[in-house]
């Protein structure tokens, strides 16, 4: 998909605040830091559209960003350890819920690992949550630029270990600095879109 158009539409905090839209959502998770910004940055070619920040926990909110009046990106809090209290956690972990278990325009979640490590036990638990409710997922796995292009079927497999990855969800191989996989993300969501 050629991106031109983008749009962040609201912040939301609970469904009332959620876009009056039928166009088709894909919500990105991922633990605190793992690239999520840049990921959305590098899909819809714009260096700061999603704010990059070296503190985890920046995201706060739902964030919909309308793209090319076709669909949404909804960007949600990282999980993992970011440096907020329980209590906050809990409300974080409360709205994300509410969002992925009852919106109806989701298509999928996009779920971005660091594939230079095996997923966290949050990386399971989230894939875990998305199976148990039936949500398809995409999993990204970012940072391919780090490790030899040889060595990425050796750290593919260690991720669909960990996850017990299931073939009918899509995963990716991706990087942000090289473009990697931009292209492969594109025609999975677009597939996605039709369903």
């Amino acid at each position: 998909m050629k991106v031109n158009q983008v749009e962040m539409v609201i912040s939301a905090v609970k469904p009332e605040q959620y876009p009056d839209s039928t166009l088709p959502e894909f919500a990105l998770a991922g633990r605190s830091n793992v690239g999520k910004s840049s990921f959305i940055n590098k899909m819809i070619n714009r260096k700061s559209m999603a704010r990059i920040s070296s503190k985890p926990g920046k995201t706060q909110t739902l964030n919909f960003y309308k793209i090319e009046e076709a669909l949404y990106f909804v960007d949600v809090p990282g999980y993992g350890f970011a440096k907020v209290s329980k209590k906050e956690r809990e409300a974080w972990g409360k709205m994300i819920e509410t969002y992925l278990t009852t919106r109806e325009q989701l298509r999928a979640c996009v779920l971005i690992i660091d594939l230079r490590h095996p997923p966290t036990e949050d990386d399971v638990m989230m894939y875990n949550f998305l199976k148990h409710y039936d949500i398809p997922a995409v999993v990204i796995a970012t940072k391919a630029d780090k490790i030899p292009k040889g060595k990425w079927q050796k750290h593919l497999k260690v991720v669909k270990e960990k996850l017990e990855f299931e073939p009918e969800d899509d995963i990716v191989v991706f990087s942000s600095e090289t473009g990697q996989g931009k292209d492969e993300v594109w025609k999975v969501l677009q597939r996605r879109m039709k369903n």
